[in-house]
């Protein structure tokens, strides 16, 4: 057992909150993001990422990288976007599309589609003897922290007996390499796991002791079951040989325009099984957007199986 960790036991009630900042972020330096250098930036990160970032979100974007001109010893957004422009720009692209991205989530978000799995996704590749033949496989294709990675998991280890633990196989990915390795260690604060049942606690986390107190640790033969890799969405082709049964891309297209949107549906949909679902979030909808899937439910579409 992982020195500091005991099995997960208990039920936990704690109110989570979102409402973070940084210290040193806001107000550095009086730093003021003129037109230009917004403008460029969001030409940049739209280029980089696809995120369309609206005038509404300067504010945010000026807060996000205010405590980065201070790392850096400048004194104004000017001299940071020539650090972009310049040949050294490629880490710091990195640090820029780590800070920008949102990546709020929680374990068991939109537990409908989580139901869905379980009754009717499941059963349908049951079924489907020539499916069968290979192993079935979902893709948390903006995983985030973990969150939705391992609570996939954890539903597919509920419906999957032991003896059949090498017939479901899981990939994760994610545009931020922050988020990415806060995922692969697969450790979370007490509010991040709130509202887990203590059964599911019990057989899939580990709860830290003494300077661990108050985190709780997904049990190593779960976090081996995901792999988790850098990838944004729009590189020229995905690393995956294999097509999916399922893929979560939830909570992502609300930042991107029409075109973008049409663009990553058609590419998530060549990705999927003929008869296999795409789940988007539940605020998002693809009305209007042209794409070759079908609704079945809520924020549930299918490739058709012709």
């Amino acid at each position: 057992m992982f020195a500091g960790w005991v099995a997960g036991i208990g039920r936990l009630m704690f109110t989570a909150t979102n409402q973070t900042v940084e210290a040193g972020e806001l107000g550095w330096a009086n730093a003021k993001l003129g037109d230009d250098e917004y403008h460029f930036l969001c030409e940049l990160i739209y280029k980089t990422s696809r995120i369309n970032l609206g005038p509404d979100k300067r504010v945010l974007v000026a807060s996000r990288l205010a405590k980065r001109l201070r790392d850096h010893g400048m004194t104004s957004f000017r001299e940071y976007c020539n650090l972009l422009r310049s040949p050294a720009a490629g880490e710091e692209m990195e640090f820029l599309i780590n800070r920008i991205s949102t990546n709020h989530t929680n374990f068991f978000r939109e537990i409908k589609h989580f139901d869905f799995l379980r009754d009717v996704i499941i059963p349908q590749w049951r079924a489907d003897q020539k499916r069968r033949t290979e192993p079935f496989r979902i893709w948390s294709a903006a995983s985030s922290t973990g969150e939705e990675a391992y609570t996939i998991a954890i539903q597919l280890a509920e419906c999957f007996a032991p003896a059949e633990s090498g017939r479901w196989q899981i990939e994760a990915s994610d545009i931020s390499t922050r988020v990415l390795e806060v995922a692969q260690r697969g450790v979370y604060e007490s509010d991040r796991v709130a509202g887990v049942g203590a059964e599911v606690i019990q057989r899939y986390f580990q709860r830290g002791v003494n300077k661990w107190a108050g985190h709780f640790r997904v049990k190593d033969d779960l976090r081996r079951r995901v792999n988790f890799q850098h990838l944004n969405l729009f590189d020229a082709s995905y690393p995956f040989p294999f097509q999916f049964d399922l893929i979560f891309c939830r909570n992502v297209m609300i930042y991107f325009d029409r075109p973008t949107q049409e663009t990553l549906v058609g590419r998530l949909a060549d990705k999927l099984l003929p008869g296999a679902h795409l789940l988007v979030g539940h605020s998002e909808s693809l009305s209007g957007v042209r794409h070759p899937l079908r609704l079945v439910a809520p924020a549930i579409y299918q490739r058709p199986l012709v």
